[in-house]
């Protein structure tokens, strides 16, 4: 079943660039890894937004240990003004199938 992940993190004024630059060089490790189905990254006033889906549990336990996500964090610590905010979410569709779900 798939995972969705949407993370929040927020720059600290003076680094909205390196933490622009740093999610974005990660992005394209991360899109190859096994069971990325999503990984959308989008920002306002400073605050990032990662929206992912990933196929199944295990596909996101990989990623977390992933190099790209030890690089990414260890890039950008110093420079969020606060922890980031990640939570794990199960679908739940209702509706129109082909819009009450994230498709790959």
């Amino acid at each position: 079943m798939p995972v969705t992940v949407v993370a929040t993190m927020t720059a600290k004024p003076e680094s909205v660039e390196a933490v622009r630059t740093a999610c974005t060089t990660a992005i394209e490790a991360i899109h190859q890894e096994p069971g990325c189905e999503l990984y959308s990254l989008h920002e306002a006033d400073g605050t990032f937004l990662f929206v992912e889906q990933w196929a199944d549990e295990k596909a996101l336990q990989t990623h977390g240990t992933s190099p790209a996500v030890g690089t990414l964090f260890g890039t950008i610590g110093e420079h969020l003004d606060g922890a980031p905010d990640i939570k794990v979410f199960q679908p739940v569709v209702a509706g129109d199938p082909a819009k009450g779900a994230l498709r790959p």
